[in-house]
């Protein structure tokens, strides 16, 4: 039997896309009864629900071998960790936010400030850099209820900026930008049998990671056109060409990103092509 593989999965708000993203790469997560221990469809594997912040943690210490947590949590807690793969999901913003009211000019005031967030040692350094006069309260969520009455300012992470409006909050700068990523502690990566099976992990998510982004064309052509409808379709290297049964024609795909859609199959109209079909694909692995 191999060695375990102990992953940390992340609590909160970015579970629902990893767990979605593991089981579209084939990787079944089943809830058992101890709820923080699910059992994954992974050989020699064992997982562990934890915080984002935490994972990491756990990953610098080395109880945890692989991991998904946001990069603002690793820059928080200046984690020395690998990162193996941005999956680009849950992307956030850490900015700092402050009432309308108390700006002047769009500009913070020139006073002590209190500035409230989760992201001490982030906030900290954002003070010292934008040369403020404040002290920081740490905030152990909802970061975004304590103005006005307990602190003037805020730095917490958004995704649309629609929270902060809610509660009449006007970002004035950002500190970084943030995404789900998968990380592996430098133990598990120095190991060449553990480096591999995070490695085949994160080519399993990529190839789904890489399916979502783009889309199955298939199209006919006939030999007089066939030239001008490759020429339009893109693909990843070049588009497959198969000859249709006993007219001289040709079946043309190729795996096209989703965004040029509104180009190509005009496009393919245009060049001659018919019988234009569209298909969503599960997995590429290049």
């Amino acid at each position: 039997m191999s060695e375990i593989l102990r992953i940390g999965l992340p609590k909160g708000r970015m579970e629902r896309a990893v767990l979605e993203l593991l089981s579209d790469a084939g990787v079944r997560v089943t809830p058992t009864a101890r709820g923080y221990r699910p059992h994954v469809g992974l050989e020699a594997s064992e997982v562990k629900i934890l915080k984002p912040q935490n994972i990491i943690e756990m990953l610098v210490a080395g109880s945890r071998d692989v991991g998904f947590a946001g990069a603002d949590w690793v820059a928080e807690l200046s984690a020395d960790v690998v990162e193996v793969l941005d999956t680009g999901l849950d992307p956030v913003e850490l900015v700092a936010a402050a009432p309308g009211a108390l700006l002047d000019g769009g500009r913070l005031p020139r006073r002590h400030l209190v500035v409230a967030s989760e992201y001490a040692c982030l906030t900290s350094a954002w003070i010292a850099r934008r040369g403020l006069e404040a002290s920081c309260v740490r905030s152990f969520g909802a970061t975004e209820v304590f103005p006005p009455e307990d602190a003037d300012v805020i730095v917490d992470s958004t995704a649309t900026g629609a929270t902060l409006q809610a509660n009449g909050l006007v970002i004035v700068d950002s500190l970084l930008r943030s995404s789900t990523r998968l990380y592996a502690s430098p133990a598990a990566w120095a190991d060449p049998v553990r480096r591999r099976r995070v490695e085949d992990i994160a080519l399993l998510l990529a190839s789904v990671l890489e399916a979502r982004r783009r889309v199955m064309v298939e199209v006919n052509a006939s030999g007089e056109c066939l030239e001008r409808v490759v020429a339009v379709l893109p693909s990843m290297r070049r588009p497959t060409v198969s000859p249709l049964y006993g007219n001289g024609s040709y079946a043309v795909k190729a795996a096209v990103p989703r965004e040029t859609l509104p180009r190509v199959i005009p496009a393919l109209k245009a060049a001659g092509g018919t019988d234009v079909v569209v298909s969503t694909l599960s997995q590429i692995v290049p």
